[in-house]
C-alpha cells in the first residue's frame, strides 16, 4: 500500500496534497504555494543493524527537523545519523555522501529519509533549492597546542592510555582520523581473556596467566615475544578489573571458550559487544576532561635533532595542527583495510578478501613511526576470522553459539571438516577448501537460547534472515534444503556428533568442549567466509611499550599499544586475546608516558 501510493503521488505536483494518510504523523495542510504539503512523514531503511526509522518534518518545501524514531545501531557508529541530519538541514538536500565507518548505517538512514519523502508524494527535486551564495575561503587555519601526552587513535588501547596518564596527573589530548570514537574495540564482540578470574572461581576452573601466556606462545607458533607475552599474561586480569572498576565496563555472568585455549577463560562485555566498553571508557574519559578531536589525521611524528619525539601534527576539517608534547603513545590499530600494504606483506591477501576492520584500519601509525625510525615485526602475519558475512566481511555475532560450543559446522556436503574451536587461522583455511569456499554453521533452539543470539544480536539476526543467509527451519532436512545441503549426510553428522557428546570425546576433530546435543528444533544455519580480521605485525614495542628503532634502541618521547604493534602475538592471535592486549598495553603506555 506505501509503495503503491508514493507511485501514484510522487509525479503529481496537486497544490494542496496531503501525503500517504497513514504514513504522515501530523495531517498535512493544504497549501497554494508550495510543491511539497506541509506535514511530518514516515520513512524506514534497513541499516547495518536492523530498521532505522524517521520522522521527517516539511514546510515551506524545506526539511526543518528530522527525528529518529527507530534505531538498532551499533552505538557510536550511529553518531553517524546525527551528522547526516546536520548536512541534510543545512543544505535542504538528501544528496550527501555516507560518513566513513558506517557507510552502512548512512545508507539506511538515507533511504528512511528518501522514503519519507516519497510518503509525502514528493521527491528530492521538489525540496526547495538553497542558494549556498559565494563559498567561503578554502584557507585553513593553523593552530599550536601544548600537552604532556598526546594520544593518536581513540579505540580501547587509546582511551586506556588517555585515562590511565590523565589519572597520573598528566594533560592528555585524544586526536582521532575517523568522526566517531571506537576503531575495531566498538565493532568486536570485545570478549576478554583474563586467568584466574572470579567467573572460573566459581566455576572451579583452574587457569593462571602461566597457563594463558604457553596457549599464547603455542597459538602464535612460538614466533611471539615471549617478554611481551608475559606482560599480557600477567596483567589480562588486572586490566578486566580496572575496565569493571574504575571505568564500570560490565562483565555477562559467563565465559567464553575461544579456539587455541587450554580452559575457559575469556569474559563477555554486556551485549557481547565492544560498544559496552568504548561507550564506558569515553564516558570515563569525558568525565576526567580529557579532549577529544575527532575527524583529525595525525599525519606527522615531529621530532628534535636527537631523534626524540616531541610531538604530532595534525589535519582537521578546517584546521592544521601542531602539538607539541613530552611523549605520544599511538593507539591507532593495524592494516586490515588497507589492501596495499596488506598485498606487500602477503600478496594473496589482496582485493579479493574481505576485511572485519573498521574503515580507518590502514596502517597510519605504522607509517608514521617508520618514517621516525620504527623497527616493524610480523607484518607478514596476517590473521582472518572464519565466520563472516561472505557478501560484507563483517564478523558474525551468530558464531557466539560456536564459542560456547553449541554448533556444528559442515560443508555443502553435509560434513564435519574441521574443529569448531579451532585456531582461526586452521579454521579459515579449512573453509576455504571446501566447495563455494564456505561453510555452514549449525545451531539448534537449545544451543541458540543458551547462547542469547536473540537478547544480543537481534538485529544481525533480522539482517541474516532478510539477506538469505541464516535459515530457521523445523527439520534438519528443511534447513538443509534451503542451501542446498546434503540432507541425509547432515543428518548422519549430527547423529555422530550427539554420539560423541553422551561419549564426552570427539573421535573426528577433537573439540574441546561439547555441552550439549544437538536434538532441539527448530534449527538454524548460517552461511559464512572468512575475512581478513586481524593484522598480528606493527611497530616493535619493549615491556614499557616503548617504540624500539631498526638498530634495537628506545625511540624516546614514543609509546605504542594495540594492533599498531607486533611481536606480542605472532603468526596467530587467539580470539579474546585482543582486548587484554590492548587494556595492558595501553595503560603501561598510559603510565608511563605521564611519568
Amino acid at each position: 500500500m506505501k509503495k503503491l501510493c508514493a507511485l501514484m503521488l510522487s509525479g503529481l505536483l496537486i497544490l494542496g496534497l496531503a501525503g500517504c494518510g497513514d504514513q504522515s504523523k501530523t495531517p498535512a495542510q493544504p497549501s497554494t504555494a508550495n510543491a511539497i504539503a506541509d506535514g511530518t512523514y514516515a520513512g524506514e531503511g534497513n541499516g547495518r543493524g536492523g530498521i532505522i526509522g524517521v520522522e521527517v518534518t516539511i514546510k515551506d518545501d524545506t526539511i526543518t527537523a528530522i527525528t529518529i524514531t527507530k534505531n538498532d545501531e551499533t552505538a557510536g557508529i550511529d553518531k553517524a545519523m546525527d551528522t547526516l541530519t546536520e548536512a541534510i538541514l543545512a543544505t535542504n538536500s538528501v544528496d550527501q555522501d555516507a560518513v566513513s565507518g558506517a557507510t552502512a548505517t548512512s545508507n539506511g538512514f538515507l533511504e528512511a529519509v528518501n522514503n519519507a519523502l516519497a510518503a509525502a508524494g514528493a521527491s528530492k527535486e521538489m525540496l526547495k533549492k538553497i542558494d549556498a551564495g559565494t563559498p567561503e575561503s578554502a584557507e585553513r587555519t593553523a593552530k599550536e597546542e601544548t600537552h604532556d601526552v598526546v594520544v593518536i587513535g581513540a579505540g580501547g588501547a587509546g582511551f586506556a592510555a588517555a585515562i590511565t596518564a590523565k589519572m597520573n596527573g598528566a594533560d592528555v589530548i585524544i586526536v582521532e582520523k575517523m568522526p566517531m570514537a571506537g576503531g575495531n574495540t566498538l565493532i568486536s564482540g570485545a570478549e576478554y581473556a583474563a586467568p584466574g578470574n572470579w567467573l572460573q572461581a566459581a566455576e572451579g576452573i583452574e587457569d593462571n596467566a602461566e597457563l594463558m601466556a604457553q596457549d599464547m606462545l603455542t597459538g602464535g607458533d612460538h614466533l611471539n615475544d615471549p617478554e611481551l607475552v608475559k606482560v599480557v599474561a600477567d596483567n589480562a586480569l588486572a586490566g578486566a578489573e580496572w575496565l569493571r572498576d574504575t571505568c564500570n565496563v560490565v562483565w555477562e555472568d559467563e565465559l567464553m571458550f575461544f579456539g587455541g585455549h587450554s580452559v575457559k577463560r575469556s569474559l563477555i562485555p554486556l551485549g557481547a559487544s565492544g560498544a559496552e566498553i568504548i561507550k564506558k571508557e569515553q564516558a570515563k574519559a569525558e568525565e576526567l576532561g580529557i579532549p577529544l578531536l575527532l575527524d583529525t589525521r595525525a599525519t606527522e611524528l615531529i621530532t628534535d635533532e636527537t631523534g626524540r619525539v616531541i610531538g604530532v601534527k595534525a589535519e582537521g576539517k578546517n584546521t592544521d595542527y601542531t602539538f607539541t608534547a613530552k611523549n605520544v603513545i599511538l593507539t591507532t590499530g593495524g592494516f586490515g583495510s588497507n589492501i596495499e600494504m596488506r598485498k606487500q606483506y602477503d600478496p594473496q591477501i589482496d582485493e579479493s578478501i574481505l576485511s572485519t576492520n573498521s574503515v580507518g584500519s590502514t596502517g597510519d601509525g605504522i607509517t608514521m613511526a617508520t618514517k621516525v625510525g620504527a623497527n616493524l615485526v610480523g607484518m607478514e602475519y596476517i590473521q582472518t576470522y572464519p565466520i563472516c558475512d561472505p557478501t560484507t566481511g563483517a564478523l558474525l555475532y551468530y558464531d557466539d553459539a560456536r564459542l560456547y560450543g553449541y554448533t556444528v559446522i559442515v560443508n555443502k556436503e553435509g560434513k564435519r571438516f574441521v574443529e569448531e574451536l579451532g585456531r582461526r587461522d586452521v579454521m579459515s583455511m579449512a573453509i576455504k577448501d571446501q566447495t563455494g569456499h564456505v561453510c555452514y554453521e549449525l545451531v539448534d533452539q537449545n544451543g541458540f537460547d543458551l547462547s542469547k543470539l536473540q537478547e544480543n544480536h537481534a538485529a544481525e539476526l533480522d539482517y541474516l534472515t532478510q539477506a538469505g543467509l541464516m535459515v530457521k527451519a523445523d527439520t534438519l532436512e528443511e534447513a538443509a534444503n534451503f542451501f542446498g545441503i546434503d540432507a541425509e549426510e547432515l543428518k548422519k553428522t549430527v547423529e555422530n556428533y550427539n554420539s560423541y557428546v553422551e561419549a564426552g570425546v570427539d573421535p573426528e576433530f577433537n573439540k574441546r568442549s561439547m555441552p550439549a546435543k544437538i536434538e532441539t528444533g527448530p534449527y538454524y544455519i548460517v552461511k559464512a567466509a572468512p575475512a581478513v580480521h586481524h593484522t598480528m605485525g606493527g611497530v616493535q614495542i619493549n615491556a614499557n611499550a616503548q617504540v624500539i628503532n631498526q638498530d634495537g634502541n628506545v625511540i624516546e618521547g614514543l609509546y605504542a599499544a594495540g594492533e599498531v604493534t607486533g611481536g606480542i602475538h605472532g603468526t596467530n592471535r587467539l580470539g579474546s586475546d585482543a582486548l587484554s592486549d590492548i587494556t595492558v598495553f595501553g595503560r603501561i603506555a598510559g603510565e608511563n608516558a605521564s611519568k
